[in-house]
């Protein structure tokens, strides 16, 4: 007996009649990016919940994050440009993480006018503990592939990343 594929909402949608009435819309594409986007919402409020109860927001978390990546302090104006912040709002930014005790501002021995930040040991903490929080809950829902099928995905993901950053490119 043939196993019947179950179902999810995407399914439902796909077979709404008014769908026919759209030009150049192919329903295994539409049926790709609705998942994808699905996924990723998903994703990003299971991210929003993990830092709501390790008190972060996705903006300081990220910013954590920035500065975890690398082992040196790095300048406000770098983490301006990498948050796609004004000079004014990394300034609050900062301020809040600072005052948290996240964060700790060092005058820059290059430039004088200039300030460089770094994790202060709570900051670190704060962003590998949420951070591994939300990996345990990525690896719950990805359990429902098995490695053979993860490196697949990952694979096909990938050569559709790939082709963005392509088509991004041409336009700049």
């Amino acid at each position: 007996m043939a196993k019947v594929e179950e179902r999810d909402h995407v399914d439902d949608f796909l077979e709404s009649e008014f769908l026919e009435e759209i030009p150049n819309l192919d329903l295994t594409v539409e049926g790709i990016v609705d998942r994808i986007m699905g996924i990723s919402r998903r994703f990003k409020r299971s991210l929003e919940e993990t830092l709501s109860e390790h008190g972060l927001s996705y903006a300081d978390w990220h910013l954590l994050g920035a500065l975890a990546r690398k082992k040196n302090p790095r300048s406000a104006g770098k983490l301006a440009e990498i948050s796609d912040l004004s000079s004014g709002a990394m300034t609050n930014r900062l301020d809040r993480l600072e005052e948290a005790s996240l964060v700790r501002r060092l005058r820059d021995p290059s430039d004088r006018r200039g300030v460089l930040v770094e994790l202060t040991a709570k900051g670190k903490r704060a962003y590998t503990e949420s951070a591994g929080a939300e990996a345990a809950k990525e690896a719950l829902i990805t359990s429902a592939l098995n490695k053979r099928e993860k490196e697949q995905l990952n694979a096909l993901l990938r050569r559709l990343m790939l082709e963005f950053e392509r088509r991004e490119a041409e336009t700049v």
